[in-house]
């Protein structure tokens, strides 16, 4: 009897390195690659009143499918694009094909969690089962020195258990697909399907993320070998500006176009053949850092999303002030750093780390000396909306670290503006990018802005509260020796 299983793509865009893809491969005559576009993923966030899934996001997304689904035909398949509710498009296809299996990639968070349960509860009655292959990190959870369940708080501990103890898996061969009969496939919707405005390419970004298999490849090639720039990685990856300071790569890896361990199996080539240095160690070190936040999320389950957060914290101090957020969100913080960060993200879908890091600090410090004190669960639903790379466990993981809400309770995670300002945007090249109204500010002057005097911002064409916001906190605290304790 002939076999057909029907692999669904979730947060696995790829063709290299797909254990589930290779594997249904390998056990089915007829595989059907099916890709199910849940509307319920762009429904609007309570609060905010943003979509959970953006038109940066989405676009990439688009981009994505359409690779795929190219990459698929070049190995005579195709992808069926399907829209609704993924129990029961699943259910439909297994009946309609008689399809004895739903080989699908594992996720670690509750909603994704909680759906595989729901699919599987569905496909019970009709004989199929959901068969579920983890591909989301480095390293796989069966190769862990620990359980899930026992993942370290600190990412300092569970670095060095897997440095020691874990081994990185060989990546699986690319699959060979058979060819699909006459069916029909589906359409590839447009944002305009879908009810988004296509966003404008800004010229002022960093790079210009394309979704797909086939950029993230040729990003990995570019970066390491044509330009050489892996040997630079730790010196350079706090820069703003430019589109090899770091290597760009979580657009891909957030979407599945690329598989973490692909990058790590480069990058030990790159040691063999070029140069091994703290900049190789040091991308292999931020692998780690993303596996951390998977781990956390599959032992925190819900408590990463909550404002207490896995550690149970208290919530006096922040405020659901909408106002505030909304100024935040906005880039009109008077408060240049943090403004700019903020309008390279809306305008592009992509922040910096050294960005996020300091546009949540200053949204959500409180205590004796609070910056704008504001409820960050909401930060981090912005971001979700708006990220290119946005993942959960990476997103939700990060704001609770600046939150002081994680797992990991280690260190005083307030970020001074003004030095964080100065040390990676000394000439303010970055801050005048993204605020041209403060292009004729001299650098020195720049990011402690409303501490000039009024004649002095009139002679560079500034008028605080015209044409550039008053800031919302006082900055002169980020300069006096009490000031806050500043993090690298």
């Amino acid at each position: 009897m002939k076999i057909t299983i029907i692999h669904w793509f979730r947060n696995d865009l790829r063709l290299h390195d797909n254990a589930a893809l290779y594997q249904a491969c390998q056990d089915a005559h007829l595989v059907l690659p099916v890709f199910i576009l849940d509307l319920a993923s762009m429904a609007t966030l309570p609060d905010i009143n943003v979509p959970r899934a953006g038109g940066h996001r989405m676009r990439f997304l688009l981009e994505s499918l359409a690779d795929l689904r190219h990459n698929l035909r070049q190995k005579g398949s195709d992808l069926l694009i399907r829209t609704g509710d993924p129990r029961q498009v699943l259910a439909e296809l297994v009946g309609q094909h008689q399809a004895s299996a739903v080989y699908a990639g594992q996720e670690a968070t509750p909603e994704e969690v909680g759906l595989e349960e729901q699919v599987q509860q569905a496909l019970q009655p009709i004989g199929a089962q959901l068969k579920l292959f983890w591909m989301l990190s480095l390293y796989h959870p069966d190769d862990l020195p620990f359980g899930v369940s026992e993942v370290p708080d600190a990412y300092r501990d569970f670095r060095k258990g897997c440095e020691k103890q874990a081994t990185v898996r060989d990546e699986v061969p690319m699959p060979v697909l058979p060819a699909l009969p006459d069916i029909a496939v589906g359409r590839l919707p447009t944002m305009k399907d879908l009810g988004l405005t296509a966003p404008r390419t800004d010229e002022r970004a960093a790079i210009h993320f394309v979704g797909g298999e086939t950029a993230a490849l040729h990003r990995v090639a570019t970066y390491f070998w044509e330009r050489d720039q892996l040997r630079n990685y730790k010196h350079t990856r706090n820069q703003l500006i430019g589109e090899d300071y770091s290597s760009k790569f979580s657009a891909w890896l957030a979407n599945g176009c690329l598989s973490p361990r692909r990058v790590y199996w480069e990058v030990r080539r790159y040691e063999q053949e070029r140069k091994k240095n703290v900049s190789t160690y040091w991308l292999i070190f931020e692998l780690i850092w993303r596996d951390y936040f998977r781990f956390q999320a599959a032992r925190q389950g819900h408590r990463i999303f909550l404002a207490r957060g896995p550690r149970n914290v208290s919530t006096i101090g922040w405020e659901k002030d909408a106002d505030l957020f909304a100024q935040w969100a906005a880039g009109q913080t008077g408060i240049p750093f943090v403004d700019a960060n903020m309008r390279e993200l809306n305008a592009t879908g992509f922040m910096s780390n050294r960005g996020r890091q300091n546009v949540a600090s200053l949204l959500l410090h409180r205590g004796e000396k609070p910056d704008l004190s504001v409820w960050w669960p909401w930060g981090a639903a912005y971001l979700e909306s708006l990220l290119i790379d946005y993942d959960p466990a990476s997103n939700w993981g990060n704001w609770n670290m600046v939150a002081e809400v994680g797992a990991d309770a280690h260190g005083d995670r307030y970020f001074n503006i003004y030095t964080q300002a100065t040390r990676y945007d000394p000439q303010g090249e970055y801050v005048k990018r993204w605020c041209p109204e403060l292009q004729h500010v001299p650098a020195d002057k720049l990011h402690l802005l409303s501490l000039n005097s009024a004649r002095e911002l009139a002679s560079w064409g500034v008028e605080l509260g015209i044409t550039y916001p008053f800031p919302l906190v006082d900055p002169l605290k980020w300069t006096r020796r009490n000031s806050p304790h500043e993090q690298d």
